[in-house]
């Protein structure tokens, strides 16, 4: 991570992180950008921010691409629960990791000098689909497509593996494991109904929050209702299965 540079210096920066990302800019300008962190910028709009957004919606619109192709049997629903499994601020974080983009950054001189692997998550996740939208605005769309597909195509075979069936549990499983480093449990938290006709109300139990229960007439089915719940309200979304 670095504040101050000579051109020299810059330009080596700047290498460095191509080789790193395999792509090479025709406008190397567009990558210094997408390198920039407000704190490193004359001016807030010389920073990474509008590219932020913008690789933000690019990211969104070539997973979406992904998920419509690979699931055509899903409802809108059911892709929007696989696209908040497969994509997250944190899985960009990740892959910005991963590509060791945090000591290519330009920061000013009141930022904290990080080493490579303490940089602040947000700040990964932001730098990545910067540079997710100077590829773009550098080598079109397609060039962008193959960027995004190189790291997220292992992603989207996952989802599917854990999807299949609808199954939410193994949905949950790899938010929480990905999102909050815990494995969800289920909690019974009531049954009733006779033995040979039960109903069972089930919750999830990510971490130390006890997610919305669902009932159901088995246990099995419980348990996915429960998880969609949870991902539910992991992700903001009204929860598909009241709890009363």
């Amino acid at each position: 991570m670095t504040q101050e540079h000579s051109p020299s210096s810059e330009a080596d920066i700047l290498e460095r992180c191509q080789q790193a990302i395999g792509y090479r800019f025709r406008q190397p300008e567009l990558l210094r950008a997408a390198l920039t962190h407000a704190s490193g910028a004359n001016t807030r709009l010389a920073s990474n921010e509008r590219m932020e957004f913008l690789g933000d919606a690019i990211l969104g619109m070539i997973t979406c691409e992904q998920l419509y192709h690979r699931f055509p049997e899903y409802q809108e629903g059911d892709l929007t629960k696989i696209k908040s499994v497969v994509v997250s601020r944190r899985t960009c974080a990740r892959f910005s990791k991963q590509l060791g983009l945090g000591e290519f950054l330009f920061l000013g001189r009141g930022m904290n000098v990080f080493d490579g692997s303490a940089v602040p998550l947000s700040m990964l996740a932001d730098v990545y689909e910067s540079l997710v939208a100077a590829i773009y605005l550098d080598g079109g769309l397609e060039a962008a497509r193959t960027f995004i597909l190189s790291h997220l195509k292992a992603e989207i075979e996952a989802a599917a593996e854990g999807a299949t069936g609808n199954n939410f549990k193994s949905l949950l499983q790899q938010v929480a494991q990905r999102e909050f480093n815990t494995t969800p449990q289920y909690l019974l938290l009531d049954e009733k109904g006779p033995d040979h006709s039960k109903c069972f109300k089930i919750a999830a139990v990510v971490g130390r929050h006890t997610h919305a229960g669902a009932w159901g007439r088995t246990k099995k089915e419980a348990e996915q209702r429960a998880a969609m719940n949870a991902l539910a309200q992991i992700h903001g979304d009204p929860i598909p299965f009241e709890h009363d």
